[in-house]
């Protein structure tokens, strides 16, 4: 029981698709990236709440305007020397749409980071189930080679005894042996592939790791995809559309009045007299109203309206081509499960006709140029059988990319 269990314990688990979409998932820069973009965006969100909170400050001013031998500058101006210790107020009065309208553009942006994030992620999946279906691929097939060169090395053993015995040529039994080994080339051939494929996939997953494990068989299905309306690629037109209709609303409020409030109180005296009675406040109000400006607001709003028909025709152009490409895979789905259909049916039949040369090998009736031939159409038409397989998963995973 004890060699049981170590045997059970040393024997490699198979990884599956979801553990590599994961890894994935968890080690991309990129998508770690939007995140923390996102972040910055509400960090600058409380950056302009608190832009327009009162603002205090503290100043200070020394100077001293020496009059040497009747040189230097007019004390009329200067005082002969001043000293200014403030504390200074000032609040800018905003309308509570004007920030509304700032704070909308930034979630309108981190919406945007948020979808955009969703697309490279799609985007991850794909490229990630993709190289892993590749993979998957190359060990069905290897998986194959070797199953066929145990049915050669069989065959070949009892071809060897009977050619010894004068049932059969000695080229019959070269010719044999030739197709045998060029099948353990391509075996090997199928193991460098396997390694390096295996190998892009743990690269394109983040993972650090030489060895390789068996892959589980990915089991993907067409998942239903969702009304285009609600896709996350058409999504970014819908947050362009308000992003624009954000910047027109900026736009109308920075031409209107703006009102500022200001106030210092502190010490600030020349000294000139009674310097210890300077010290005080002022307060005051400061209006802007824009008047004229050479008619920019025009001119901005003219740019928003030509990006919305920019919007507008990217828009119109996604949701044909949209719809043209999910029809296009659907119809090579249905082609492809028609074609390994038909491959199967012609599997059934060389397995026969290899059954029934093997059984004439054995009385020393088949001939080996049949039997190599025979053997020949059914390798290819497994390997054809595993690379529609492969293809039609393919074409599953490019048709639930747009499931999101």
């Amino acid at each position: 029981m004890l060699c049981i269990g170590f045997g059970l314990a040393a024997t490699p688990q198979p990884k599956s698709l979801e553990y590599f979409i994961q890894a994935g998932l968890q080690n991309s820069p990129l998508l770690k990236d939007y995140n923390n973009q996102v972040l910055i965006n509400q960090l600058d969100s409380q950056r302009i709440r608190a832009t327009y909170k009162p603002q205090v400050n503290g100043t200070s001013v020394s100077l001293y305007a020496p009059v040497i031998r009747g040189y230097g500058y007019d004390g009329a101006i200067t005082n002969g020397g001043q000293f200014t210790a403030l504390v200074g107020f000032n609040q800018t009065l905003v309308g509570r749409k004007y920030l509304d309208a700032q704070f909308g553009n930034l979630q309108i942006l981190s919406q945007a980071l948020q979808n955009t994030a969703s697309i490279s992620e799609q985007d991850l999946k794909r490229t990630i189930i993709a190289q892993y279906i590749t993979a998957y691929g190359d060990a069905q097939e290897l998986k194959f080679g070797r199953e066929v060169n145990t049915l050669l090395r069989k065959e070949e053993d009892l071809l060897k005894a009977l050619t010894k015995s004068n049932v059969y040529r000695q080229t019959d039994y070269l010719t044999f042996l030739v197709t045998r080994q060029q099948q353990e080339l391509s075996v090997r051939q199928l193991e460098i592939q396997l390694q390096n494929d295996y190998a892009t996939l743990n690269y394109l997953s983040g993972i650090v790791d030489t060895s390789q494990a068996v892959l589980a068989d990915p089991a993907i299905g067409i998942q239903a995809l969702p009304d285009i309306s609600q896709s996350v690629y058409f999504r970014k037109f819908m947050l362009d559309s308000l992003q624009l209709s954000n910047s027109r609303s900026l736009i109308d409020y920075n031409y209107k009045p703006k009102v500022n409030l200001f106030a210092d109180a502190g010490y600030n005296s020349s000294f000139a007299y009674r310097a210890y009675r300077n010290f005080g406040t002022s307060f005051g109000v400061s209006i802007i109203v824009p008047i004229y400006d050479g008619h920019q607001k025009k001119i901005q709003q003219s740019k928003l309206s030509v990006s919305e028909r920019t919007r507008l025709a990217y828009r119109d152009f996604y949701k044909k081509q949209y719809s043209q490409q999910v029809a296009q895979l659907l119809q090579q789905l249905h082609q492809t499960n028609l074609l390994i259909g038909e491959i199967d049916h012609q599997i059934k039949y060389a397995e026969g006709l290899i059954n029934v040369n093997i059984k004439l090998l054995e009385t020393g009736d088949a001939k080996i140029a049949d039997l190599v031939i025979a053997i020949n159409n059914y390798m290819n038409a497994k390997n054809l059988l595993t690379q529609n397989n492969s293809g039609r998963l393919q074409i599953i995973n490019q048709i639930n990319y747009w499931n999101r």
